[in-house]
């Protein structure tokens, strides 16, 4: 016997929709694990009946049809695995994989052959199309016309609601051949509706969702919901899964039923019918079958005469009518209840701890499987110490948060996840033996994943800190600026006025206008602007040159099994772009298992990187760029200091031993009695700034001799 072999991104056919998931093919048989659902179906060898080998248009099909007239289909095949798989099937199976074409004409008459549970029409002996006749919800005939009725598939996006099929008049009166083609269809037909009596009734039961209550009937085919304004068809084959979840007060249970494909009221979609049950009431329950109906069908399953607790009784009968197992919480909780008290989105309810995964009732309910989980972070409830918040996030990006959890279940929790070998984000020292949650466990950061945003504002905050210290320096140093005239003006002032009774008004009135006119300058100046402008210009000319010598740097484990696996992606997806590649990369790189060979290879790229870099630097590599960068940056600033040292040589101001001109003097002579004209006279000092600083010089100059002569008198 050979291997098992697998499968990725298979579809099978499901009532005209695609599902995809995974399919593993070994001496058993064939199982198909949906990606969606989880639902895994098994076709065991012993029921194949034929297997077929069809060329569809972008990929290659298996279909199999089984013992019962069931027929599936498996699409995503290449045409290079039809050897592999039939020698696998003759050698394993014992039965032959034939290829066979499908008609290509398009033509609207041909022969219709009923085949099992299989309608199938053919012309000129090629399969056109066929049809499961357990698809139909309905058939009717009118004279030569036949009309079948399909079930509405809401996964699908177009759904094929109705089909005619026309039988020509034999001419010989009443035809006989409608009447047999429709009772043939009828008697393999998956037709919902309460023909006959139900198996088990059960009367006014309490329905969370939908809300109301509703008397359950239970068909061989189908559940229904009888309610007041509403009913509800379910069909058996679309429950997935049966959950009885004991109520955290000990005196209610829930009943779930997991559908796929949900039931639905006008736009409204239920993917899970809640009950509710007290534990105290019980019923007597007579089903409505043979004894030989009881043996045969259900293998003793089930009693004719039950009585017992309500819950468990409906449990039994569904149990054996779907054929599903019922999933229990076996996880107790800090306070020995299976449930534990939360919140999700605005709603309060109850979350339970399976053994597969994580279901929360009842608004909205949901229920998350563990290999739909891609990491699990607790965090603080909204600043409080004393409950906390669980989050689940999935693969698909989606994160589901549990809000105000008790402190005291945090260590039930964190213990249940750690044995499922689940991913915490936030996992940091070993917790400890108590139950109570720790902040440093809560608030811990993981090293893999780090705060990008705080970096960010971290190297902002750097930056700004940088260009603040370089503008306190060029503020300090600004020989244009008022206040070193105005210091100036008042030396010269006091120096001139000597014992005159006006001194001393003179010299608050220039005090009061040295304090006034730094408050007015106080102003952003272009200087440091110039500055950060230089700046920026050396940073991207440093990032320009780039040396095309330099060894390029490794790739990563990813990149390397992208390169390898790029041709596989595009034969599994024809006609793919290159960003949908990428995508679909990152998905399938994330199922990779094992991924020992490519951090193997991406290890060796950079030992080998690092031993090219150490040779390149040691041959003088990578010095050119780093010599260039200063220079530049150096030039503006030597020029920039040699005009402030010329402007400060030529300013009269600054130089200790030159006195003003003799407007200044006069209007500072005239002005000194009164404030008012102190502040005309530093006006004066401004406008005369705005002249040459030569013309000022040479007229400070001349009026010396008067200015003293006119001090003696």
């Amino acid at each position: 016997m050979e291997g098992a072999v697998e499968y990725d991104n298979i579809w099978k056919e499901d009532r005209g929709a695609i599902n995809i998931g995974r399919m593993k093919i070994n001496d058993q048989g064939i199982i198909f694990r949906s990606n969606k659902t989880g639902k895994v179906e098994h076709f065991p060898k012993n029921d194949f009946r034929e297997l077929n080998w069809h060329r569809l248009p972008t990929c290659c099909c298996v279909r199999l049809m089984l013992d019962n007239g069931q027929l599936t289909r498996f699409m995503g095949f290449r045409e290079n695995d039809f050897d592999k798989l039939r020698n696998y099937m003759q050698t394993n199976f014992d039965i032959e994989l034939k290829p066979k074409d499908l008609c290509l004409k398009g033509w609207n008459w041909g022969t219709a052959e009923f085949k099992g549970s299989i309608l199938s029409f053919d012309v000129e002996g090629k399969s056109a199309f066929e049809i499961p006749v357990n698809y139909v919800s309905n058939c009717t005939s009118q004279k030569n016309e036949i009309v079948l009725e399909f079930h509405q598939n809401d996964t699908a996006a177009v759904s094929l609601m109705e089909l005619r099929f026309h039988l020509p008049a034999s001419g010989d009166g009443v035809d006989h051949r409608v009447t047999a083609f429709t009772e043939a269809v009828l008697s393999k037909a998956n037709i919902i509706q309460a023909t006959g009596d139900a198996i088990a009734t059960f009367s006014e039961l309490q329905c969370l969702t939908p809300r109301g209550r509703y008397d359950v009937k239970i068909f061989p085919l189908f559940i229904q919901l009888h309610g007041k304004t509403f009913d509800y068809k379910i069909p058996v084959d679309t429950i997935l899964r049966l959950f009885r979840l004991p109520h955290k007060d000990g005196r209610q249970v829930f009943f779930v039923f997991s559908l796929d494909p949900p039931i639905k009221q006008g736009q409204t979609r239920y993917h899970f019918v809640i009950l509710l049950f007290n534990k105290e009431d019980e019923v007597q329950l007579e089903l409505s079958l043979s004894e030989r109906e009881l043996q045969e069908k259900y293998e003793g399953r089930l009693e004719k005469e039950n009585s017992g607790p309500t819950v468990d009784i409906l449990g039994k009968v569904l149990k054996a009518i779907v054929g599903r197992k019922i999933t229990v919480p076996g996880l107790l909780t800090a306070s020995g209840n299976p449930a534990i008290s939360c919140s999700y989105r605005a709603g309060a309810g109850l979350l339970y701890l399976l053994e597969r995964g994580f279901i929360y009732v009842h608004k909205p309910p949901l229920h998350i499987r563990f290999d739909e989980i891609s990491s699990i972070n607790f965090a603080r409830s909204g600043g409080s110490t004393r409950s906390f918040d669980f989050e689940v996030e999935t693969k698909s990006g989606q994160v589901h948060t549990f809000s105000s959890i008790e402190k005291e279940e945090y260590q039930k929790i964190y213990d249940f996840v750690s044995s499922k070998k689940l991913r915490v984000k936030n996992r940091g020292t070993e917790p400890a033996a108590s139950a109570t949650i720790t902040d440093d466990l809560i608030d811990s950061d993981e090293d893999e994943e780090p705060d990008a945003y705080l970096a960010r504002v971290k190297h902002e905050g750097k930056i700004r800190e940088e260009e603040g210290d370089s503008d306190e320096s060029d503020e300090s140093f600004n020989p244009d600026a008022s206040g070193g005239s105005d210091a100036g003006s008042g030396d010269a002032g006091s120096a001139s006025s000597g014992s005159s009774g006006s001194s001393d008004v003179t010299s608050d009135s220039d005090a009061s206008a040295e304090e006034e006119t730094p408050k007015k300058k106080a102003k952003p100046k272009p200087k440091p602007k110039e500055k950060t402008k230089e700046k920026k210009e050396t940073k991207k000319r440093g990032k320009e040159e780039k040396d095309k010598n330099a060894p390029k740097k490794p790739l990563s484990a990813y990149f390397i099994w992208l390169g390898e696996n790029r041709e596989k992606i595009k034969q599994k997806n024809p006609g793919i772009s290159v960003t949908e590649i990428s995508k679909k990369g990152g998905e399938m790189w994330r199922e990779v298992k094992d991924k020992t060979e490519w951090e193997k290879k991406a290890q060796e790229a950079k030992r080998k990187y690092q031993e090219a870099m150490s040779d390149y630097r040691a041959s003088g590599g990578g010095d050119t760029g780093s010599k260039k960068s200063p220079k530049k940056s150096k030039t503006p600033k030597s020029s920039k200091s040699s005009q402030s040292s010329k402007k400060k040589t030529v300013s009269p101001t600054k130089s200790p031993g030159v006195f003003k001109s003799r407007e200044y003097i006069d209007s500072d002579d005239d002005s000194s009695s009164d404030d008012s004209s102190g502040k005309a006279a530093k006006k004066g000092a401004k406008k005369s700034k705005k002249d040459s600083d030569v013309e000022m010089a040479s007229e400070a100059t001349a009026s010396t001799p008067e200015s003293s002569g006119s001090e003696s008198d």
